[in-house]
């Protein structure tokens, strides 16, 4: 019999109604669980350390910010993480090919493989999916719980549609193998796994273990090409655009005349400059094998 810490974020999105639901399946898989239901997402690295001894494994039940708040614990204790997709976008859930069904995910902890994922880092933050600045960081001010509560995904779409139409470009440099780019842009992205934002890919052959980051700027001229863009943009292949700048790199470094704000994962944790980096195989996660 497998201990697991089993942690549920109580404000995400499905996580309250289906705590019950998800130990009783657990269980029947043949875990013995610790449960801790968390309403400070920020407690749960703690957790985890607390806990390190005691278990095998961490199963989390949230969204990306629930993830992403538990990394620095994950890194710590060095346990494999199960993840059982109860946000609102689930990017992370949806790179590693997890399903959201609740009992079909519960059935790849217990039967799925453990297998090693990079992290991407910026000025001491870790992420896993995307670390951005411009366009995102408005889309994440506006995008507050009540309306990720009522529309779900498309909270994302309307909020993003709202944003894009009172956008404003910015002049940002940026720094990437030994090349320095000046740029005038509304958003910087830089990806460590495939998926964001709801679904939106970050480059075509994204992947999270190729040991690298990908950055996109988005160098359009008025909104209306932004909205143009965004079938290519969920299907990753928006780097073939003219006024979208495509870079690969494992260090990147971006400057900006006034500081402006980074959000990872759908949190805005730090701001510019800024310095990202990739770490490979830094986290042992449980996929569909």
């Amino acid at each position: 019999m497998k201990k697991a810490l089993f942690l549920v974020n109580q404000h995400s999105r499905k996580g309250q109604k289906l705590l019950s639901q998800a130990t009783v399946e657990l269980q029947a898989l043949g875990f013995k669980l610790i449960v801790e239901s968390t309403n400070h997402a920020d407690e749960l690295s703690d957790t985890i350390r607390y806990h390190k001894n005691q278990v095998e494994l961490v199963i989390i039940g949230g969204g990306d910010g629930t993830l992403n708040c538990a990394i620095e614990g994950l890194i710590d204790t060095k346990l494999p993480l199960g993840i059982l997709p109860m946000g609102t976008a689930n990017d992370l859930a949806r790179t590693l090919e997890i399903p959201t069904d609740l009992a079909a995910a519960c059935q790849v902890i217990a039967s799925g493989k453990v297998r090693l994922i990079d992290l991407g880092w910026v000025n001491g933050q870790h992420f896993f999916n995307v670390a951005s600045l411009g366009l995102s960081v408005e889309i994440t001010q506006r995008l507050t719980k009540d309306v990720k509560q009522r529309w779900g995904v498309l909270a994302y779409a309307f909020t993003a549609l709202q944003t894009i139409l009172e956008s404003r470009p910015f002049r940002a440099e940026i720094k990437v193998n030994n090349e320095s780019f000046h740029v005038k842009t509304i958003q910087i992205a830089i990806g460590n796994g495939r998926y964001y934002g709801g679904g939106m890919t970050v480059a075509e052959d994204a992947t999270i273990d190729d040991r690298r980051l990908d950055l996109y700027s988005l160098e359009t001229k008025s909104w209306w090409e932004i909205i143009a863009l965004l079938p290519a943009m969920r299907q990753g292949n928006h780097s073939s655009w003219p006024n979208v700048r495509a870079l690969h790199a494992q260090e990147i470094e971006v400057y900006t005349s006034k500081r402006r704000r980074i959000n990872t994962d759908g949190e805005i944790t730090t701001h510019t400059p800024a310095k990202f980096r990739v770490i490979p195989q830094a986290l042992a996660v449980i996929a569909p094998a």
